[in-house]
């Protein structure tokens, strides 16, 4: 067979066109081994990329080990070109203890900072955001690194692909945008994805350098990423590689071929990267038989040798404590006593203040939001915070929620820490996905942390309809991994947002808008924390527990000001996840009844929870069913009248007196 790939070797040595050759045949005859495996029961799924390998080990072999690689499904050859042990990933695909995600999570759905490896997850469109956030961290530490991530041809349609470019360009972040163009998103041909001649053509819109690579070319890969990211290393800036390639096989074993034309499959079967690169290195005399030999007998003899490591090494035995204390990264608490001398401020100045001092205390900390440089924020929470700490740290974003969190967590990997806020907590469903899906699932499934807080306006009051008035922690409190906090002072506010930031989890961090400029308290005026979980009995009474958090605990406090004779016990909780429940235990233990006053709608509130827990746990002490009061189940209008009648407070005292009375 005559080569089907044009090479040129450039001034490329010997060594390292034989060192190329062996780095792609590894990946092959591992993927050849696992076919074999996965036919037998011993693996449970594999996406192949057999025929692909020329780009996971052109790019990787480009770029310093010490330099982040995202790779995605079929870029086995990343992780063999980092020299990752092949038994860790033996152990990874059978889901033993001694891969990367304990069994948690399988195929190639993890990362390793050991050889500064970030995994995908399913929703392929984040990984995009994620480098940025990576490609950032370079540029502000001036460490003159690259960042290279992949993606498939189906994944240039979503949407975060495009954010994820648009930011990069923007902020001329140093990052190899790498796509695989491989014929098929599963079944999908590219004919029926996208209408423009080349992949390569969607960077022209976003003002970035772009180019067209035959990803079956191992010289062509190698040189030209070389090029570009010495370049990118002197110059940062984003650059979108489409590499042309087929995928051989199915989207994943299972799905197989038949939509695939045979014609089309013979003609790239006869591109195959390593089969044309062999016989090119053998006519140039510089790849003989012997050496041939060497290597695939070297390679054959430790794909056995780590796979029967993995043989040997015995099933995960499920541990319930382990397996709880992993959602988290175990973080010890740091209190700061608040200082005896405070001032009289609003809750928006305490939040102000609480960001200002943590950008002081942490030079790795950067903000980032719709308008919240020179403007301020639409809140003025930032207002001045340009001329302290810059343009680098303070950054206003394009409107893209779903990259700018994917781009806090790529931050948080690259070692800095990140705040950035929805401009108001309704714009998070544009940015749901990398929370819920990347930021809460991190350190539960390959033990990463996601050094995150994204700040949440939120609620009604105000007279802003249904786009901006919602209180949507809910959508949260259901997510294991997330940390949820609403404060309804403004010493608290303060407090437990310094500690959100020192918190090395991810922390959705509540602040209502209503409550902004209406409430005013003496706080802190030094740096200080507050512990995360810990809620605040704010009344004590022996007629009823009264449980509330943010503009519900004024509610409250109201009723029991036009209502003096009840002496209730009131619980603000600050934080809904973790919860205290040793506090609600104890206070309803001790008064018999309960009520749960919240914004949000009734159904799948918290409020539903707080019930369900305190009718478990306290079932025997209570002397009235458990009360719940939630505003309407419809969205929130906006004309005065309407929203008052939609607000849960214009029923809370009736059903007090319902609890009381019973």
């Amino acid at each position: 067979m005559s080569n089907q790939i044009s090479y040129s070797k450039n001034t490329i040595d010997k060594a390292t066109l034989l060192h190329l050759y062996k780095s792609m045949l590894k990946p092959r005859l591992i993927e050849e081994k696992m076919l074999i495996l996965l036919r037998q029961g011993k693996i449970s799924k594999w996406f192949s990329g057999i025929g692909q390998e020329a780009i996971s080990v052109g790019v990787t072999s480009a770029l310093n080990s010490d330099e982040y690689i995202l790779p995605m499904h079929r870029n086995l050859g990343v992780f063999t070109t980092r020299k990752i042990p092949l038994h860790r990933l033996f152990s990874q695909w059978q889901g033993k203890l001694n891969g990367f995600t304990k069994g948690r999570d399988r195929s190639f759905h993890f990362g390793t900072q050991d050889y500064n490896i970030v995994g995908m997850i399913s929703h392929l469109g984040p990984q995009f955001g994620v480098a940025d956030g990576i490609a950032l961290a370079n540029k502000l530490k001036n460490n003159k690194q690259v960042c290279a991530v992949f993606t498939g041809d189906g994944g240039t349609s979503e949407g975060d692909f495009h954010e994820a470019l648009n930011v990069a360009s923007v902020w001329s972040l140093p990052v190899l945008f790498c796509v695989e163009n491989n014929g098929y998103g599963l079944s999908t041909p590219v004919s029926e994805q996208f209408n423009c001649a080349d992949l390569a053509d969607k960077g022209i819109g976003y003002g970035m350098e772009s180019h067209v690579i035959d990803g079956n070319n191992i010289i062509e890969v190698y040189t030209k990423v070389t090029e570009f990211a010495e370049s990118i290393r002197k110059e940062p800036r984003p650059i979108l590689l489409e590499f042309k390639t087929f995928r051989m096989r199915g989207h994943e074993e299972a799905s197989g071929t038949k939509y695939v034309p045979q014609e089309l499959l013979d003609k790239w079967a006869a591109k195959d990267p390593i089969e044309n690169y062999q016989q090119y290195l053998k006519s140039k005399g510089i790849l003989t038989e012997e050496i041939e030999i060497r290597f695939k007998t070297e390679i054959i003899y430790e794909i056995n040798e780590h796979l029967q490591i993995a043989f040997d090494e015995e099933k995960i035995t499920p541990n319930l404590e382990t397996e709880l204390s992993d959602v988290y990264k175990e973080y010890d608490f740091e209190e700061v006593i608040p200082s005896e001398k405070k001032n009289n401020i609003r809750l928006v100045d305490a939040v102000s203040e609480g960001l200002r001092q943590s950008m002081e205390r942490y030079d790795n900390l950067v903000i980032m939001g719709q308008d919240v440089a020179e403007y301020g924020g639409v809140f003025k929470i930032t207002d001045g915070f340009v001329a302290q700490f810059g343009k680098e740290r303070v950054r206003n974003t394009p409107i893209c929620e779903s990259a700018i969190v994917a781009a806090a967590y790529g931050l948080s990997v690259n070692g800095m820490k990140a705040v950035m806020e929805m401009q108001f907590a309704d714009f998070v469903s544009s940015g749901f996905n990398p929370i819920v899906n990347l930021l809460a699932k991190s350190h539960y499934r390959w033990n990463e942390k996601a050094d995150v807080v994204v700040r949440m306006p939120c609620g009604a009051g105000v007279g802003a309809g249904p786009f901006h008035s919602q209180t949507n922690e809910a959508w949260f409190t259901k997510t294991p991994g997330l940390k949820v906090i609403y404060p309804a002072f403004p010493q608290d506010a303060k407090g437990l947002l310094t500690s959100a930031i020192n918190d090395p989890n991810p922390v959705l961090f509540f602040e209502h808008k209503a409550l902004y400029r209406s409430v005013y308290q003496e706080v802190s005026e030094d740096y200080f924390t507050l512990p995360i979980g810990k809620a605040s009995l704010l009344k004590e009474g022996k007629d009823v527990t009264i449980i509330s958090y943010g503009l519900g605990v004024h509610w409250a406090l109201e009723t029991l000001e036009k209502n003096t004779a009840i002496k209730a016990d009131l619980i603000d909780l600050r934080s809904l996840q973790p919860l205290d429940t040793a506090t609600i235990y104890a206070s309803v233990k001790k008064t018999g009844r309960a009520i749960i006053l919240q914004e949000d709608s009734m159904f799948g509130g918290i409020a539903s929870d707080l019930s369900a827990l305190i009718t478990e746990n306290c079932f025997n002490y209570l002397d009235a069913p458990v009360k719940r009061v939630a505003s309407l189940e419809t969205p929130i209008p906006f004309e005065p009248n309407l929203e008052k009648q939609y607000l849960a407070n214009a029923r809370f005292e009736e059903s007090l007196l319902e609890v009381l009375n019973y």
